[in-house]
């Protein structure tokens, strides 16, 4: 069934912060973006939802695309949707949380699809991120200092 409507809508979107304890401080799961908007500068993984897919499917999928990595537990950590955060359009991002276990292997980490390296980063020392990633990071990181 097709639907059209008068008014334009945003994109959905989903996107991952996946962290890793590292000796005193925390990592964060970061991909380098193959393609524009924000060719060659990190980012957080994700990407927009398949018509019809559960946001945390996608998130999963996402994840697995482009680090090849795969988690079981997402929790979700909010919407992000201020318009112009994407210079493709409006898009509504629904951030999920991910916490790797420190001796958890990430022997698979491989970039993948649009990705064109994954790394992990210390929290106190990351690179300029893509979009509103840095501004999600901070978020995410309140979140686990007031969980933990």
């Amino acid at each position: 069934m097709s639907y059209t409507y008068q008014y334009p809508r945003p994109s959905v979107c989903v996107d991952l912060v996946v962290f890793r304890p590292h000796k005193s401080t925390v990592s964060v799961l970061l991909i380098k973006r193959g393609h524009q908007p924000f060719a060659g500068k990190w980012a957080l993984p994700g990407g927009f939802v398949d018509q019809d897919e559960d946001l945390a499917d996608a998130a999963r999928r996402e994840l697995n695309e482009e680090t090849h990595l795969e988690v079981e537990h997402l929790r979700q950590l909010g919407a992000y949707g201020k318009p112009g955060r994407d210079p493709r359009g409006h898009t509504v991002s629904v951030v999920f949380l991910a916490e790797l276990g420190s001796n958890a292997s990430i022997q698979g980490l491989e970039a993948g699809d649009d990705a064109t390296d994954a790394q992990f980063f210390s929290t106190n020392a990351l690179p300029d991120l893509a979009f509103d990633h840095a501004q999600i990071v901070q978020d995410a990181l309140s979140l686990r200092s007031t969980s933990h």
